[in-house]
């Protein structure tokens, strides 16, 4: 290995690395958000006993196994979730820094990151407990004018015009169905977030997600009812699987979408039309 490879590895393995540590504060906005509790002016604690947790027992990963999913102080068994989040974002966050140019777009792949970190806070918590966070896709929000102004402006042909109307083209027929259904059908967490996360993508970013929270709620939703019997289920961990899939995706996904439904032929044909006429 050369010494490029070398800085990249040591790179990518501190991106991982971050994003793990990153994960573990995850941990506590998933489990103190809804219960409104502050993010850090309490310690840490066992769930069961109530005993504030070691510092040595902090570290993300590593203490959960050296304690062997259990409570030091009282044995209890704590959850394997808490080390899922923090091995998913630190493998999010890699995948992202591999699949933009961080020589070039580093400043655009961290504000990606930070969108699945935001992501994953929306998915567990929507599954816990059927809420999402308002601040949560606030800061949604907020990257997405970020990630436009450093990036799709001086980058990319995604136009304001296009940030805009992504903001309403998925949230306003949610907010529709929302409303007419008494926000039985859908709730107003998920309007809020598709308008966060159209903001971000622009149009065709937010209607491939739509796509896919669409395909995937829809098999989960089937396996689900199958499983449990009950056909009631949270649709924002799937509105988040279609944002975090179209942010480095969106491109592919329409494609392949285009050729699998044959619309490609469609608007080639009905442009040859119009030329003709």
């Amino acid at each position: 290995m050369d010494k490029l490879e070398i800085y990249y590895a040591i790179m990518y393995l501190f991106v991982f690395l971050f994003g793990v540590c990153i994960g573990s504060f995850l941990n506590v906005c998933i489990y103190r958000l809804p219960l409104g509790e502050s993010l850090i002016k309490q310690n840490s604690h066992c769930m069961t006993c109530g005993t504030p947790i070691r510092k040595r027992d902090l570290i993300p990963v590593i203490s959960w196994c050296m304690l062997r999913g259990k409570c030091h102080s009282c044995g209890a068994k704590i959850s394997p979730r808490y080390t899922v989040v923090e091995l998913l974002n630190g493998v999010l966050y890699l995948l992202v820094f591999l699949h933009y140019d961080v020589s070039v777009h580093t400043s655009h792949s961290a504000i990606v990151a930070l969108l699945f970190s935001a992501l994953i806070v929306v998915f567990f918590m929507d599954w816990d407990t059927q809420l999402i966070n308002t601040y949560v896709v606030i800061f949604i929000a907020l990257l997405g004018v970020l990630n436009y102004v450093t990036y799709d402006r001086l980058y990319t042909d995604i136009s304001l015009r296009s940030h805009i109307i992504g903001t309403f083209i998925v949230s306003v027929p949610l907010l529709i169905i929302s409303l007419a259904s008494h926000e039985r059908a859908m709730g107003m967490g998920d309007v809020y977030l598709m308008a966060a996360g159209g903001l971000f993508l622009g149009v065709q970013g937010i209607l491939v997600a739509m796509l896919v929270a669409l395909i995937t709620g829809s098999v989960c939703g089937l396996i689900l009812k199958y499983i449990n019997g009950d056909s009631k289920f949270a649709f924002g961990p799937y509105l988040s699987i279609g944002i975090a899939a179209a942010a480095l995706y969106s491109e592919q996904i329409g494609s392949w979408y285009m050729d699998v439904t044959g619309l490609n032929e469609t608007l080639a044909e009905a442009s040859r039309l119009i030329t003709l006429i």
